[in-house]
């Protein structure tokens, strides 16, 4: 069986989880495939934004434990496999295609991870989301320590990830991270018309604002801003931003 699924839907291209018998819990196999298709999908022309969702009950339940025992028991340190998790969640992070999270069922630990490192995140609302690290005396690895604070506010991750708790995603200390909460049924309904609308923003000016928005997230005020206008300089140089401006201009005058 495929570890991982992939459709494309237009310019949306569909990474589905495939390991339902374990929650999608991830593997190196299954790490090392959705990095694989990632790849593909941003050297393809003709894919606009990525879509991941999981198959079965849940979204992904983080890393698989089993595998972290087995590491263990065997004196290894698990350290490795999981720096591919990272590096492949910063990949998502940074990349120029807009990713949309699709999460239903459970998104705990290393799901949660992956969710964090996409730029929409779309839920059923009654999945089940957490960071659950603690309760199985884990420290995440995934970069939740970084992207948590930041998505949903200090004291929210804090809450999070020192009690291990899940929330509906209907709760409201969700609000300010997801897109939107939705009936399950209706889920994936609703991230492809999300989807479809950023595929129709595609572009260079689309892909050099979400690399801004990486670069400037963690920098103060004024180095921020100083950044936003570095990169405005560039991309009005490489790009024919007049050609754009003055089809609109022209569009406008005909309405």
């Amino acid at each position: 069986m495929n570890d991982l699924l992939v459709e494309q839907r237009g310019a949306v291209r569909w990474l589905r989880l495939n390991r339902p018998h374990r929650r999608n819990a991830l593997d190196r196999t299954l790490i090392e495939s959705l990095d694989r298709a990632f790849g593909q999908a941003e050297g393809d022309a003709g894919t606009a934004v990525v879509v991941i969702a999981g198959q079965g009950q849940s979204f992904c339940a983080g890393a698989d434990l089993r595998h972290l025992l087995d590491v263990a028991e065997q004196g290894r340190d698990p350290v490795r496999s999981l720096f591919r998790a990272s590096a492949l969640f910063s990949r998502i992070e940074t990349s120029h295609l807009p990713v949309v999270a699709a999460i239903h069922g459970h998104a705990v630990a290393g799901g949660l991870e992956l969710a964090l490192a996409c730029d929409v995140v779309i839920a059923a609302d009654d999945a089940l989301i957490g960071d659950g690290h603690v309760r199985n005396q884990l420290l995440p690895a995934g970069g939740a320590s970084v992207r948590l604070p930041r998505r949903l506010g200090a004291n929210p991750a804090r809450y999070l990830m020192l009690t291990g708790r899940l929330l509906p995603a209907r709760d409201r200390l969700f609000s300010g991270w997801l897109h939107s909460t939705v009936p399950a049924a209706d889920l994936y309904g609703a991230v492809q018309d999300v989807a479809e609308e950023l595929a129709a923003a595609a572009g260079p000016a689309q892909a050099r604002v979400k690399q801004l928005l990486c670069t400037t997230e963690s920098l103060p005020a004024a180095a921020g801003t100083g950044a936003e206008l570095a990169e405005f300089s560039a991309h009005w140089d490489a790009t024919p931003v007049a050609d754009a401006l003055r089809a609109f201009l022209t569009d406008r005058r005909e309405v």
